[in-house]
């Protein structure tokens, strides 16, 4: 086990929100350690998209520039698994199994994890053909034959990208009046009966089977996956969460503060529906405002200090040397001034 290390700010999840966050902080030149687990919730992706200047740039690349910049100006990287989190009268000390590491507040970056449905082929997909995002993977669909699973919302947002659109119900209920008008206008057809596998021939998806046997054509199929943050940590530190439409968030301002003094959150665990732009934003955001925080700690204190001190000649002869030559007060002002 390694010694307990003392920083300013212990991030945990070392993705677009966490590093973003240590950037700013270790720019602000602040102490940090990032802990990342290695498991990106992007990771099966092949580009990542939409970031200007970023567009197409794997994952697993875009986090490890990075993690070098972040290196570059003093920051620690500890790839392993934060397991626990506790608080301390100096922060909060976070446990890994490659030691505990002390910091005065908390970033927790750790994201989300996607429950995809249980049907055989999908989690072997995921990413490729299986997607759940039409601005991260709708060009690369584009115009291809698409299975929406059971969302009328999806379907109709999919419709963009290509004109042939089919919603398999699954296990969803029937499309409302407005929503089969809605669909038949747009010409998504729409196939009833349960999913049980998907067809994939030379490495690529070639159809959705369904239990009754029949196979519906598709060369890709859009999702719309349960949103679980992993929120452990936090829970276990007592902070608040909101439900979401998609799951269940942790409550935070719009600088990340949760409603625990000294914690803070950044990208998909505070925001499930960000993407990864949103989500570096956020951990910006983050790390300014805790900065900031740290900053009005880091006054309060010098103020106690400075008044603990008292007034004696050495703390005035001090305050003297911050005014401007005949400006001089206290002590100094009872010296000769020096020949002008």
């Amino acid at each position: 086990m390694a010694d307990e290390t003392q920083v300013d700010v212990v991030v945990v999840g070392g993705g677009a929100a966490g590093l973003s966050a240590a950037l700013t902080l270790v720019r602000a030149r602040r102490s940090v350690v990032v802990i990342d687990a290695l498991e990106p919730r992007n990771g099966p992706a092949a580009g990542v998209h939409g970031w200007l200047t970023r567009d197409g740039m794997p994952p697993t690349a875009l986090v490890a520039a990075g993690a070098r910049e972040v290196e570059q100006y003093g920051g620690r990287i500890v790839y392993t698994r934060a397991e626990s989190a506790r608080r301390t009268p100096n922060g909060f000390v976070v446990d890994t199994d490659r030691g505990s590491f002390r910091g005065r507040r908390l970033l927790v970056a750790s994201g989300l994890v996607d429950e995809l449905p249980t049907i055989t082929g999908v989690r072997e997909r995921w990413g490729r053909d299986v997607v759940h995002c039409p601005y991260c993977h709708g060009w690369e669909i584009r115009d291809r034959p698409i299975g929406v699973l059971g969302s009328v919302h999806h379907a109709l947002l999919f419709r963009q990208w290509s004109t042939q659109v089919t919603l398999l119900r699954h296990s969803s209920p029937p499309p409302s009046t407005e929503q089969s008008e809605q669909l038949a206008a747009r010409g998504i057809a729409v196939v009833d009966g349960v999913v049980s596998a998907l067809e994939i021939v030379d490495d690529r998806l070639a159809g959705a089977r369904l239990d009754s046997g029949r196979l519906v054509p598709i060369a890709a199929l859009a999702i719309a996956p349960r949103l679980v943050t992993r929120d452990t940590l936090l829970l276990g530190l007592g902070v608040e969460t909101a439900e979401h439409a998609s799951g269940i968030h942790v409550a935070a301002d719009i600088g990340g503060r949760t409603s625990v003094p000294g914690v803070w959150v950044a990208g998909n665990v505070a925001d499930i529906a960000a993407g990864v732009v949103q989500a570096a934003a956020s951990g910006v955001t983050a790390g300014a405002a805790i900065n900031a925080d740290l900053i009005e700690e880091d006054t309060r204190q010098a103020v106690d200090r400075w008044r603990a001190g008292g007034f004696s000649a050495d703390a005035e002869r001090a305050t003297s040397q911050r005014v401007p030559a005949a400006r001089r007060h206290g002590l100094d002002s009872l010296l000769p001034m020096p020949p002008s």
